[in-house]
């Protein structure tokens, strides 16, 4: 059984590197729809923050003019 050429072994080597490449390309792409589902999630929970944060606003208003009515 031969060894491998020089042109055999450079061949193998930038095969490898290759597949490398495309792999981390691969897990990039992965965590790039991970980070946008977490954006997204996290859009959706300071939509309903400022959602409650205005009805409470409105509660206290309600509250204030109730208040200073009795004064």
């Amino acid at each position: 059984m031969a060894g491998l050429t020089l042109e055999q072994s450079i061949l193998a080597i930038i095969i490898g590197v290759l597949a490398a490449v495309v792999y981390t390309l691969r897990v990039m792409v992965l965590l790039e729809k991970r980070i946008a589902s977490i954006d997204l999630n996290i859009a959706k929970l300071i939509k309903r923050i400022e959602l409650e944060e205005e009805k409470i606003e409105s509660e206290e208003r309600r509250i204030e003019r109730k208040l200073s009515k009795r004064r």
